[in-house]
């Protein structure tokens, strides 16, 4: 399949994480968005939820060093708009097919967004899904293309995770974190590791092993 021609670029770029909840860009990406946006700028859309939760989303993006954008909904429309003002190098959203409705109703919202912008814009050069529960997908494990070594980041991802006071973190979102990291860690040859899988953007794969 045709390859990028900037995949070869040595240094991280933007990136645009689009994710379905408040929680989920520090549960399922927040080391790789911490280790890059100590290098570029970084970007994070959900939609808006209540006070509290809009509240956390923001501690958290905070203590990543992104970005934050929150929206009534985030539907193809209002991505598209995001992906042609920030013109992002690298996007991530949720599997396509995730177990969780909400997630998989944001990876189609992204999908359906894609097409024009990149016309438009040029932007994005990649696109990755990111983790899931226990990294179950509806047609069975992940099988990603990238693993992220986010060891020298991985207490900011947990810092960050744990400011969704209102969400179940020290019983079940920290712990799963924490495996998974450990999992991709151990496959990966990291202390803690984050998984993606590349997605095509027109038809293009990334040529680098890397985001």
């Amino acid at each position: 399949m045709p390859r990028n021609p900037d995949d070869q670029l040595a240094g991280p770029q933007s990136v645009l994480a689009v994710f379905a909840h408040p929680d989920d860009a520090e549960l399922w990406a927040g080391g790789t968005l911490a280790l890059h946006a100590q290098h570029a700028p970084v970007h994070i859309a959900v939609p808006l939820h209540d006070p509290v939760r809009d509240a956390e989303a923001k501690a958290g993006a905070a203590v990543l060093g992104a970005t934050l954008h929150q929206h009534a909904e985030l539907t193809p429309t209002a991505i598209q708009a995001l992906f042609i003002e920030l013109r992002p190098h690298v996007v991530i959203t949720h599997p396509v097919l995730d177990a969780h409705a909400d997630h998989r109703h944001t990876a189609e919202a992204v999908l359906q967004a894609l097409p024009e912008a990149k016309i438009e814009t040029g932007r994005p050069r990649r696109l990755y899904s990111c983790d899931t529960y226990n990294s179950l997908t509806l047609t069975g494990p992940l099988v990603p293309t990238v693993m992220v070594d986010v060891t020298a980041t991985f207490d900011t991802k947990m810092h960050a995770l744990r400011c969704h006071k209102s969400q179940p973190i020290d019983d079940h979102f920290g712990p799963m974190a924490e495996d998974l990291a450990r999992l991709w860690g151990r496959r990966s040859g990291a202390l803690h590791a984050e998984a993606f899988t590349a997605l095509p953007v027109l038809g293009r794969l990334p040529g680098a092993a890397h985001l």
